[in-house]
């Protein structure tokens, strides 16, 4: 278990773009799987992206080609790129992070070791 502190989040016209971020004191082994999650008003909670440290990402199909998650391992960090912004997008977002090797870094997985506190992002028509 990590303390993940995440920062960015707000409100953003749609098709503009938002930066989030998640950072973390040091690195262990226990990031070498980062993703981030949402969760929408009345919705499940669903995985977005997921980043292994060696840099191999995944993508749930409904932010592909619009959202890319990034690492910057020197400064322990997990980023998330949202660009093309619709309604569709506004809920609370969460980074997290597990020991897991890439064929199970998933977004599909609810089993994350680790958890940031949480952004809002709202996009208005």
């Amino acid at each position: 278990q990590v303390q993940l502190a995440q920062s960015g989040g707000g409100s953003v016209q749609a098709g503009g773009s938002l930066t989030l971020s998640c950072a973390a004191p040091e690195y262990s082994y226990s990031m070498y799987c980062m993703a981030w999650f949402r969760q929408a008003p009345g919705k499940e909670r669903e995985g977005v992206a997921a980043a292994s440290v060696d840099g191999r990402t995944r993508y749930v199909d409904s932010v592909k080609g619009r959202f890319t998650i990034s690492r910057d391992n020197d400064k322990v960090t997990l980023n998330l790129q949202m660009n093309s912004l619709t309604v569709e997008d506004t809920a609370m977002y969460f980074c997290a992070a597990g020991p897991f090797a890439w064929p199970s870094c998933s977004t599909e997985r609810n089993d994350y070791k680790s958890w940031g506190q949480g952004t809002q992002v709202i996009v208005s028509p």
